[in-house]
């Protein structure tokens, strides 16, 4: 079983990619620099013309195209190629290769960059054969609904400054995306599955009631289920109906409307349910129930 930890690996920063988004030509609107995502790096920003060559780095890019069309120039393995690059249109660089680029005009664009040995996980999972051998194959225009949808996501996460568990999670269904249609990998038949056992979802909400307040991992869930993070989540998904994001959420949002009924301050109350601070529990309890928790206070202690 190929398992990839990501408190394996340290805080994913532009310094770990090849260096485009520090040119000065662009401009960053938000990145996750700051995150301590560990597995997954993201930025979003206006990007004006340039023409410059990269030096390889380990992990997999893949950039989004949030407006256009506009013509792209890409040097790879001594062979160059020009399109036109729709709004959605991917540009996708697999890890460990050098290569050149020339951007035609100016560009509004995500960034995503995500680490080489998830998507070896991913294809230990999903393919036959030997993962290693397994290649990311190189994308220039073409769309993929779920990978763009996904990079919205992460926008959304930077700006909700989402923990790493989120990043993570997200981060390895667009590698389970990659492997199954950008690259060489066949495919291994899927097994029907039919969810957790009784005692491997009792394992997995004790470990979520325990350690609510730490920076809770997919590995972290996957372990204590016995499983690897992809089997897991489908597993998880066919027991609950929900994936493990979604479901540690409502755990979080449930412990925070038990404790609004005490007297503790709601900034201790984020902190005690696994939220990254006072502004990013108050968001996302009022999408989960409509109300701000201090609404939601006053109306339980009235």
């Amino acid at each position: 079983m190929h398992a990839v930890a990501s408190n394996e690996f340290p805080p994913f920063t532009a310094a770990y990619t090849h260096g485009i988004l520090l040119r000065p030509e662009h401009t960053i609107h938000e990145s996750s620099d700051s995150l301590g995502w560990t597995t997954l790096y993201a930025s979003r920003q206006h990007e004006r013309p340039y023409s410059a060559d990269f030096a390889s780095c380990h992990d997999h890019l893949i950039v989004i195209h949030l407006s256009g069309p506009v013509n792209v120039e890409r040097q790879l393995s001594g062979e160059r190629h020009r399109t036109r690059i729709q709004t959605g249109g991917m540009f996708v660089l697999p890890g460990g290769r050098d290569f050149g680029v020339k951007l035609c005009a100016p560009l509004e664009t995500i960034h995503l960059y995500i680490k080489g040995d998830l998507l070896t996980a991913a294809a230990s999972e999903l393919c036959q054969g030997d993962p290693e051998g397994i290649e990311l194959l190189p994308r220039m225009g073409e769309r993929d609904p779920l990978i763009e949808h996904l990079g919205r996501m992460a926008c959304a996460m930077m700006a909700d400054r989402q923990t790493d568990f989120f990043a993570d999670g997200l981060a390895r269904v667009m590698a389970a995306q990659l492997v199954r249609y950008h690259s060489t990998g066949v495919h291994a038949p899927l097994s029907s599955g039919k969810g957790l056992s009784f005692q491997q979802l009792a394992a997995v909400r004790e470990l979520i009631e325990e350690q609510m307040e730490q920076p809770l991992r997919i590995d972290d869930l996957a372990n204590a289920a016995g499983l690897s993070a992809i089997q897991f989540a489908r597993q998880f998904k066919l027991s609950t109906g929900k994936t493990p994001h979604q479901y540690l959420i409502e755990a979080r949002v449930a412990r925070a409307r038990t404790l609004l009924q005490g007297r503790a301050s709601i900034a201790q109350i984020a902190f005690e349910c696994g939220f990254s601070h006072q502004e990013h529990l108050t968001r996302t309890f009022g999408r989960q129930l409509g109300v701000t928790p201090a609404a939601y206070r006053r109306n339980a202690l009235s």
